[in-house]
């Protein structure tokens, strides 16, 4: 009895990456609505200020800051943070989908997918 290699088909691969999208737009969506919950909770009473003008905080800037005032409890931080998992979902799924066509030894497609990832990620 000859023992049949399992390898990865193509439906795996788009089973596995649909599910990674899936799962990672329902993880932002989940992020979001916890920070909007949270921050109308604190704020939603306050009337805003339009007659001046506040731009963004630097702790909606960048990612280590986010975490550190979402790691506070902060709602607006949370709320950023479920649009940076919502961005990354997409470019996760360009990354996997270099090691599905490094698996299938298609390595046409993975240059030009890592090409892609690096367009992307440089002009991030």
């Amino acid at each position: 009895m000859v023992k049949e290699s399992k390898k990865i088909q193509d439906a795996d691969l788009e089973k596995i990456i649909g599910n990674l999208l899936r799962y990672g737009v329902l993880t932002a969506s989940v992020v979001v609505l916890a920070g909007g919950i949270i921050y109308l909770c604190r704020h939603g009473s306050q009337l805003p200020q339009y007659g001046q003008f506040k731009g963004e905080p630097d702790k909606m800037k960048q990612p280590g800051l986010i975490w550190a005032a979402v790691m506070r409890g902060e709602g607006r931080p949370l709320i950023q943070l479920g649009l940076l998992i919502l961005i990354a979902t997409p470019i996760a799924r360009i990354a996997f989908s270099i090691f599905g066509y490094l698996l299938e030894k298609d390595y046409l497609y993975t240059v030009l997918t890592a090409i892609v990832l690096l367009v992307i990620l440089w002009n991030f």
